[in-house]
């Protein structure tokens, strides 16, 4: 397993460790099911915020609460391997909640980052990152590249070669 993987509480002394180095800590989080180009641009963004990126992966099961029975095609530790191969990124977590504020709330970023598709009032993990001192920014997105589009595409192009 790659040294970037971490649990909850060894990525939390690790951010506080940077922290105390005058390091700024970045975080986002998302489902990252079937990485794509959208998600790597959205990533290298993020890491441009600051000196190390955090990212929380969701867990299988929660996955399949925010997206479907079907979801996710790829298992959580596949997915945080791939994430975690990432040079833009520093560290990555699963985390089973069904959203990040209970991880955010232990990891205390100086900035979390949500993509593009979200207002700041819709932003559920908003209070417990400026009530620890950090700050929101939206707006990171890259246009027409979504995990939903893939796959649709991936079927239908499956369909019309059946």
């Amino acid at each position: 397993m790659s040294k970037k993987i971490q649990s909850r509480e060894q990525l939390a002394s690790t951010i506080n460790q940077a922290k105390v180095c005058g390091k700024t800590v970045v975080s986002t989080n998302g489902c990252f099911d079937v990485l794509h180009v959208g998600h790597l641009r959205y990533l290298q963004l993020a890491r441009e915020l600051g000196d190390l990126l955090v990212v929380g992966i969701n867990s299988d099961a929660s996955v399949r609460a925010l997206k479907g029975r079907n979801r996710p095609i790829q298992p959580a530790d596949e997915r945080a391997e791939i994430v975690a191969g990432l040079e833009c990124v520093d560290y990555v977590t699963v985390f089973s909640e069904l959203d990040p504020i209970a991880l955010l709330a232990v990891l205390k970023p100086n900035i979390h980052v949500k993509g593009g598709n979200y207002a700041i009032e819709e932003v559920v993990e908003r209070q417990v990152v400026e009530a620890n001192g950090g700050k929101v920014v939206l707006g990171l997105q890259v246009p027409g590249k979504s995990t939903t589009d893939l796959i649709k595409s991936i079927r239908e192009k499956a369909a019309e070669s059946d």
